[in-house]
């Protein structure tokens, strides 16, 4: 009797250390779908259509959200109404991100290296590089890819309740706090 006591005790504490682990599994498990599903043409997935304010007035929907992956990945497709506009120079510290262009026609910069690009042309930006890209053609449409997810899907929420357009100190606040670094201003177009 007293071995068997002794046994349990010994397993109830060997279990002690894994409870955290199961926790966080558990909480996993209750934020990604273990399934798939359809996001329709022209819909959003979880916010609907994000309308942006202050960098720029462009419609954002999720197609994948992070919350959809565990963080790993997210897809967000851009329709870009704001010609002549774009985002400020920044980095992200932590994502790798890729822009395939569905219609019309951007300028990025990457690094050093800067780029005409048009429908059907896609472009990588490591992480920790900085970028920014500005709307060349009247309309356009883009998605993209980061990976990990991030707060990019935050920063766009945030950026759509906005009242005003934001002072580059608040600006350079909202980047950081969705883990992006603001490092200077819009791209011009060359």
């Amino acid at each position: 009797m007293k071995r068997n006591k002794f046994i349990a005790a010994v397993l109830t504490f060997a279990a002690v250390p894994f409870a955290p682990f199961a926790a966080i599994v558990s909480k996993k498990s209750l934020i990604r779908v273990n399934k798939g599903f359809k996001i329709q043409a022209g819909e959003g997935r979880i916010h609907g259509h994000i309308k942006l304010k202050g960098v720029n007035s462009n419609i954002l929907d999720v197609k994948i959200s992070g919350k959809d992956t565990d963080g790993e990945l997210a897809i967000f497709e851009q329709t870009s109404l704001s010609q002549g506009r774009g985002t400020p120079l920044h980095i992200h510290p932590t994502q790798d991100e890729i822009f395939y262009v569905l219609e019309g026609s951007y300028f990025f910069k990457v690094g050093e290296d800067k780029f005409h690009l048009t429908t059907g042309e896609s472009i990588f930006l490591p992480k920790n590089v900085p970028h920014a890209w500005t709307q060349v053609s009247a309309k356009g449409k883009m998605t993209v890819t980061l990976q990990p997810a991030g707060k990019l899907e935050e920063f766009f929420v945030a950026m759509q309740s906005l009242d005003h357009e934001p002072s580059d100190t608040e600006l350079a606040k909202i980047f950081s706090d969705h883990e992006m670094q603001l490092l200077g201003p819009p791209l011009k177009v060359e």
